[in-house]
């Protein structure tokens, strides 16, 4: 991970983020800078004062919103939308309300491959590459990390992390959703079904292989950050790289191999075969020929979305 990684454990108050806290927390941002720290935050954000600290921790973790570097002495006060932050959710943006499940991809994308804010959430989807866990085998894993860290941190904290991780992407113990999700208080990344509960609550399972409302182009968003941040100088990458690397869009999306060659197959097509897929003495590599504009791709894809 990146040298300038720092982990985060708790901030989200034990709240995972629900329908509308994003798109609230950017757009008060964008408003006010120092929204966060204002005294009638409470009211204007319409939540309790906990709650006020979690859109805070959920906005910045998903790089939605970050300090703003260009304030002198700035401690953490004043916070501005990023750039994807602001295609995204900002007026005339990519999805304001986040109704295309693609967003919701993008989101778990940003959340997991965060190269500046390390949490628990990033570790399972980097780290972890067992199909499956029990709660208690998910706290024994994060607290080896911490103490292989030497962080310090209470046992109560980490596995508070750890249930609030769950909480994310897996529905209750009777495999219900809500019909109407906006009225709940679950989080939206249960839509993906990433992580599936048995039907006693006591084993998870990731949902590895194809995943049908994952977009191409959402793909390549990740693909080209993991590319960039991995390959250095070279334009070629080991296709097993892209699927169980740590920080690789195979683990964060949990996909099988056939189904990551698909993507990429697919971006070939995408990027004017900037992209391609070649094997050689049953060594499947990816080679990069010119530089991907994956902000582009995105904009593509929604423009198309809205007119279609």
């Amino acid at each position: 991970m990146a040298g300038n990684l720092k982990y985060k454990f708790s901030g989200h108050q034990t709240f995972v983020f629900r329908y509308g806290w994003l798109e609230k927390g950017v757009r008060g941002v964008d408003q006010d800078p120092a929204l966060f720290s204002a005294d009638d935050a409470l009211v204007r954000l319409g939540v309790g004062k906990n709650m006020v600290d979690s859109i805070r921790h959920w906005c910045q973790v998903t790089q939605l919103v970050e300090l703003d570097p260009e304030v002198k002495g700035n401690t953490g006060r004043y916070l501005r939308v990023t750039d994807i932050g602001r295609r995204l959710l900002l007026d005339g943006g990519w999805d304001e309300f986040l109704e295309d499940d693609a967003s919701l991809w993008l989101i778990h994308w940003l959340l997991v491959s965060n190269p500046e804010i390390g949490t628990a959430w990033k570790l399972l989807f980097s780290r972890f590459l067992r199909p499956d866990f029990t709660r208690r085998e998910l706290v024994e894993f994060l607290t080896h990390f911490v103490e292989k860290q030497s962080l310090k941190l209470s046992e109560s904290v980490i596995a508070r992390d750890a249930d609030c991780l769950i909480r994310s992407y897996a529905a209750g113990t009777n495999g219900k959703k809500q019909a109407n999700p906006e009225e709940t208080f679950d989080c939206p990344l249960l839509q993906l079904d990433l992580i599936q509960p048995s039907p006693d609550g006591e084993l998870y399972r990731f949902a590895i292989g194809p995943k049908p409302t994952l977009p191409a182009a959402v793909f390549a968003y990740a693909f080209c950050e993991y590319f960039d941040r991995t390959a250095g100088s070279s334009n070629t990458q080991h296709v097993q790289n892209c699927l169980y690397g740590e920080g690789s869009p195979g683990q964060a999306f949990k996909l099988d191999e056939n189904s990551l060659v698909e993507y990429v197959e697919k971006l070939e097509t995408l990027t004017g075969q900037s992209l391609a897929v070649n094997e050689s003495a049953g060594v499947k590599m990816i080679y990069r020929r010119r530089q991907i504009d994956k902000l582009q791709i995105l904009d593509d894809y929604y423009r198309g979305s809205r007119n279609g």
